[in-house]
């Protein structure tokens, strides 16, 4: 469940991020690829810090767990979806 809450996040994300920076933007198809890849990625590495600790009840820290799959998917989804979009306008002069 939490890979999918990850995905999902980063793909709204991915896609939220080229249409507001629309000189960034990769299209739909690249912006959800990078998105997704990057809510995956964000979501392991920053979904641990929102998660609960080990005194936590098991309803916190299930909830606390599905807010950090969603930051981390989230960020993760807007870093890369950026970068990406900053190394093709690069590449591209």
């Amino acid at each position: 469940m939490e890979i999918i809450l990850q995905l999902i996040a980063g793909l709204v994300t991915g896609n939220a991020t080229g249409a507001a920076a629309k000189n960034l933007s990769l299209g739909t198809i690249g912006n959800s690829i990078t998105g997704l890849i990057g809510g995956l990625a964000g979501g392991q590495l920053l979904g641990g810090l929102f998660s609960g600790g080990a005194a936590a009840a098991a309803d916190a820290a299930a909830s606390s767990s599905m807010v950090g799959d969603l930051a981390g998917g989230g960020i993760g989804g807007i870093v890369l979806t950026l970068v990406a979009g900053l190394v093709k306008k690069a590449m591209a002069r």
